[in-house]
């Protein structure tokens, strides 16, 4: 009989690449709530919660087990549910220690030598300023958010007060109900004081970006892969992500002994993780930008090209309790690649790309599958979940034998791939 996975927030991409998965012909995958449901614009946890329960309790089977990719609310809701079902899971005040980013960031700081000056920033007075220790130029950020949202570089008081309504909003709609699932945990009287509403100000890390996948089970942290994050150029929003990374093989090893410190450290078990990097080549400086308790499904493809199995294969495996065995360099591909086509600034899409036009090109171009996701008639400001610079009108994963293949097939695909958007001037 097949095992019943409930996925939060499944849709139908990482469904495909769920049922490539080695033996998912013996697991049947069930949507638990929709994306729609999960991201909306006022996310109530409570009542989410609630639908996630009746949904598995009008369920005529065994329920095996709970999982999900995405981040807030879904990533603080898997612990929850397997708590109530006696499921394999990692603990929600671990999970909440990632999450929480000044806990994340005082939980590093108690391990790790290379941080960037950090801490929070009063906005209970008109005009907050940097708090002691921190200087120009800072990000400012939720101490919850997906996806960057709420994030913003500013340079001086001036542009931290201009951004201040923004950062306000998001922190409104995400912290209201962070607060509801902090409310489930005894956080440090630190944590407690600040609770999900807070806003954490910290300099930038800079240098090389990469992202470091991996698991921690059975008391041991395992990393299994490391993908180069590379942005815009002169922007922080993602060009690509880029499997197997290019950095030496000694800086991957510092991150991944860097990795298995803060995760110990964290308390996180059961779980998948993925932790965000800086390496600076020339002073050798690595610093961590942030933690997961969760792996990426933007990295699923990836994985899959590349080493023949998703890392969706690790999300299951602990799911089941059992101590992944991942597949290495099994792929089609030597590297792989999933690219972001944004337009910088607001705009109303008015065209995208037909079906027939997008499977055309990957005919022509083997290797490449485009997901387009600009809509028509959609003002792309009030999209939720992207950065504050821009917004993605669609991905382009590509598979080739090096890196100048697949940038020859991307140059083909912009040069086909055709948005029209009229701008609108904020």
């Amino acid at each position: 009989m097949a095992r019943n996975v409930f996925i939060l927030g499944l849709d139908q991409h990482n469904l495909e690449i769920l049922r490539r998965l080695p033996g998912a012909g013996e697991l049947a995958f069930h949507r638990l709530l929709s994306v729609e449901e999960l991201q909306g614009e006022h996310i109530d946890v409570p009542v989410l919660l609630d639908r996630a329960v009746q949904q598995l309790e009008a369920f005529d089977g065994p329920i095996d087990a709970i999982v999900s990719f995405w981040d807030f609310p879904m990533v603080v809701m898997v612990p929850i549910l397997c708590a109530r079902y006696g499921l394999p899971s990692a603990n929600l005040l671990a999970v909440l220690r990632c999450e929480h980013k000044l806990w994340a960031r005082n939980v590093q700081a108690s391990t790790l030598d290379e941080l960037p000056a950090y801490g929070l920033l009063d906005l209970d007075i008109p005009a907050p300023v940097l708090p002691e220790g921190v200087h120009y130029p800072v990000w400012i950020k939720p101490v919850n958010g997906a996806s960057s949202e709420g994030a913003f570089k500013v340079h001086d008081d001036g542009e931290l007060r201009a951004r201040l309504p923004e950062v306000r909003a998001v922190i409104d709609r995400l912290g209201r109900p962070f607060q509801e699932v902090m409310n489930m945990v005894e956080a440090p009287p630190e944590i407690a004081r600040v609770g999900g509403m807070g806003c954490l100000v910290e300099e930038p890390a800079t240098g090389h970006q990469m992202t470091v996948e991996g698991f921690s089970h059975d008391g041991e942290v395992v990393v299994y892969g490391v993908i180069d994050s590379i942005s815009y150029p002169g922007t922080s929003s993602f060009l690509r992500y880029q499997y197997p990374a290019r950095v030496p093989w000694e800086v991957q090893e510092r991150m991944s002994d860097i990795s298995r410190r803060v995760v110990a450290k964290t308390g996180l078990a059961q779980s998948t993780f993925n932790i965000e990097f800086f390496w600076d080549e020339p002073t050798g400086a690595l610093n961590v930008l942030e933690v997961n308790a969760r792996h990426s499904q933007e990295h699923a493809p990836l994985f899959e090209m590349v080493d023949g199995v998703s890392n969706h294969q690790a999300m299951l495996d602990v799911a089941f309790g059992r101590t992944p065995q991942m597949a290495h360099r099994a792929g089609s591909y030597g590297m792989a690649t999933k690219w972001f086509l944004r337009h910088f600034g607001d705009g109303i899409v008015r065209s995208v790309p037909s079906g027939e036009q997008i499977a055309a090109l990957e005919h022509d171009v083997p290797g490449t599958t485009v997901r387009v996701t600009a809509i028509p008639g959609e003002q792309l400001s009030r999209r939720h979940a992207e950065d504050a610079y821009s917004s993605v009108l669609a991905t382009v994963y590509i598979g080739g034998r090096d890196e100048q293949e697949i940038t020859a097939a991307y140059r083909r695909c912009l040069q086909t791939l055709a948005f029209e958007i009229d701008e609108v001037k904020n």
